[in-house]
């Protein structure tokens, strides 16, 4: 369907306001994530059909508390604002209120309001109200703010609500209507600010301050405007004086409104919050609940996703028999049932773990529940020289060092920030667990502890617990050996208990998950292919190397299913691959690793969970059996020849469980690192410290259990 007119809206509001939920439900499907340009901060964007002739391009802008920012992802927020000019400018902003924190969210309102743009205020979670002993007088609080306002709830009666912001997002951007709130000016200095207006008159008043108070200013603007304006920078005196009365009068004004309009008798309230936050924030039960709570997402993990992987791990097995059995023999029957196949397999496999671990911590990010892991950490992390924001970039790193890294934004000291990117790395993130798992199915046996617990849920959660420990000693020596200046402050939201919106779960393990999968996909995908051309091609003749073995066993007794995966042996040895897995293997020897876990170490690389797939191919490669068994059963049949025992056994099992716990085989998180701290100094530093830790501790591990 086509549409006559479509227009920007953005949506603005502190964390934990129900801003992104009101997005989901305003876009649903018809969203799309990228970044904003020049920076690798996630752009939320979707459609949204307000009426037959008029559409809206809904942009979800960063959680913020003030224009003023004091991170990159709220440095967003003011240049999306100051960008006034520009194509992408939002032509209605709705502001998005928690309906509790009314006061301080009203703080944001008034300095959008003061840019002179159509704004809504959407006052969320009104169904609480009543719970929380508040009452508030609608009609009058639109006359005092002249603005639109809307009450709603998003989560309990969606309909309703996104109704309701559709109409007023209508009749706002008809009305064109935006006039300043505080008029802080008049109270400052008007002199003061008429002289600054005269410097480009197409700005509001609050555009020009804001350009010189937080040195960020308009693509559009001249030179000759910029230097006017840094003139009045260069006046730090008055900047500073007028910057602490304009929040005083700011509060002072909000004040004046809401003693009007908003009444907050905690006497009439009835909710739990309280007695809840006694338990889950306490010295003792907190840390045993959190605890519990890590314990259960890691049982579950291995006991929900064992059947669907079981599942696929069979169906692609048949797929590449099926491929190499009905296709006519030649290169493309192997590039696709040893190459591809096998190697796509080898990631598919981990989707039901990397979902299941996903879902878990998209829940106890809607309940409010991570909130109090964060307060509850802060106490700690201090004393390792990390912000309890740090928390925030450690737990996320369990699905993905790359996004984790990014969440350090919000930490402001820059000693803080630079710890936690540099230790982020060590926590478990969802690239280790195809490796943990499928190593940890062979070595440790399906059983429960005391008819409860699973043994591999709890080796899978003894890694997390080694890789988060790490993190901390990591950060206690870099504390103490970095000279670096460090002042910051913790400020954390404690939003209400709620219940999970499903569809907010939905969209995130959705998304999240396609991001993994695609985003490896292409990795391993090509890696495949590059494996299987390394591992099918050799300097030396493949028929000169079948002929020296059957020259070779020709006076033996040995059957010919025997003789070809001997002869198939040979060829994987004296390939590129195999050369190459040779001229390391005796660098990793005394690790317990043979060169064909050389070559998964080489293209692990790349990206860790490429490991199981490269010995998916690899194994693929070597066999010449037509019945193709599955990934774990090629692995655990895996023999040492010196030994005649198997391969991987349970120290050279631990050996890699450590190995991976430690090292750093991510090139994606290293880009991001550099990019993070603007040099290539720590990342190869972080490169080279982790991988000399991973090699030093398998060789310990190895060699002790040996």
């Amino acid at each position: 369907m086509s549409y006559k007119k479509t227009i920007n809206v953005a949506l603005i509001g502190n964390p934990n306001t129900g801003k992104t939920s009101l997005f989901n439900e305003l876009t649903g499907l018809n969203q799309k994530v990228g970044n904003y340009p020049g920076v690798t901060v996630d752009k939320k964007e979707g459609h949204s059909k307000l009426q037959s002739n008029l559409k809206a391009i809904i942009t979800d802008l960063p959680g913020t508390y003030s224009i003023n920012p004091t991170s990159l992802d709220e440095t967003i927020v003011l240049k999306t604002l100051l960008n006034s000019k520009s194509e992408k400018t939002p032509d209605v902003i709705v502001v998005v209120a928690d309906v509790e924190n009314l006061k301080r969210n009203l703080l944001l309102f008034s300095q959008i309001k003061d840019l002179e743009i159509p704004t809504i205020l959407a006052i969320n979670m009104a169904d609480q109200m009543k719970r929380k002993g508040i009452t508030i007088d609608l009609k009058l609080l639109k006359k005092e703010l002249s603005n639109e306002v809307v009450l709603l709830s998003v989560r309990k009666d969606p309909d309703q609500g996104i109704k309701e912001v559709k109409k007023a997002i209508i009749k706002t951007y008809n009305s064109a209507k935006a006039f300043p709130l505080c008029n802080v000016n008049n109270r400052i200095d008007p002199a003061y600010f008429d002289r600054l207006k005269e410097i480009n008159p197409k700005y509001s008043i609050y555009e020009l301050w804001l350009m010189i108070t937080q040195n960020s200013f308009p693509d559009k603007i001249s030179e000759d405007e910029k230097k006017a304006l840094l003139t009045f920078k260069n006046d730090s005196k008055n900047l500073k004086k007028y910057q602490h009365k304009e929040t005083i009068y700011r509060y002072q004004k909000i004040n004046e409104i809401l003693k009007k309009t908003y009444l907050a008798d905690r006497s009439k309230a009835t909710d739990l919050r309280a007695k809840l936050d006694k338990v889950f924030t306490h010295k003792i039960f907190g840390y045993i609940l959190f605890f519990t709570v890590l314990l259960l997402i890691f049982q579950s993990i291995f006991d929900w996703a064992s059947l669907p992987m079981d599942l696929i791990d069979t169906v692609f097995a048949n797929l590449s028999s099926y491929v190499n059995k009905t296709m006519p023999a030649g290169v493309l029957n192997n590039l696709i049932s040893e190459g591809i196949i096998p190697g796509i397999g080898g990631i598919i496999i981990f989707i039901p773990q990397i979902a299941i671990l996903f879902l878990f911590i998209s829940l106890l990010e809607e309940t409010g529940y991570m909130s109090r892991v964060v307060f509850l950490m802060d106490k700690i992390m201090r004393r390792f020289g990390m912000s309890g924001k740090s928390v925030i970039p450690l737990i996320s790193g369990t699905a993905c060092a790359i996004p984790a890294v990014m969440a350090t934004r919000n930490i402001s000291g820059w000693k803080e920030r630079l710890i936690t990117i540099l230790v982020t790395p060590f926590t478990t993130c969802s690239a280790r667990l195809p490796v943990y798992a499928i190593i940890i199915a062979l070595i440790i046996p399906d059983k429960k502890i005391f008819g409860i617990f699973n043994l591999q849920g709890l080796t899978l959660l003894s890694l997390y617990i080694l890789g988060f420990i790490t993190a901390i000693i990591a950060a206690i020596i870099l504390h103490k050996t970095l000279k670096i200046k460090n002042t910051s402050f913790f400020v954390v939201e404690m939003p209400d208990y709620k219940l999970p919106s499903l569809k907010n779960v939905f969209f995130d393990v959705i998304e999240k998950t396609k991001a993994f999968v695609f985003g490896a996909g292409k990795i391993i995908l090509s890696i495949s292919i590059v494996l299987w051309f390394l591992a099918s091609n050799g300097p030396q003749a493949y028929t000169d190397v079948e002929k020296n073995i059957i020259e070779k066993t020709v006076s033996q007794e040995i059957t010919e299913v025997k003789l070809n995966q001997m002869i198939a042996s040979a060829k994987l040895e004296n390939s590129y691959i195999g050369i190459m897995g040779k001229s390391i293997e005796p660098l990793i020897k005394p690790l317990g690793y043979d060169w064909k876990i050389g070559i998964a170490l080489i293209s692990s690389f790349a990206a860790r969970e490429v490991f199981v797939g490269t010995l998916a191919t690899i194994y693929s490669v070597e066999s010449d059996d037509d019945d193709i068994t599955t990934i774990k059963q090629r692995m655990a049949s895996e023999v040492n020849p010196e030994t005649n025992t198997k391969r991987f056994n349970f120290p050279v099992g631990m050996s890699l469980l450590v190995f991976y716990a430690f090292a750093m085989q991510c090139m994606a998180t290293l880009a991001i690192v550099k990019r993070e701290t603007k040099s290539w100094k720590w990342p190869l530093i972080q490169f080279v410290g982790m991988g000399v830790l991973a090699y030093i501790c398998s060789f310990v591990v190895f060699q002790t259990l040996s």
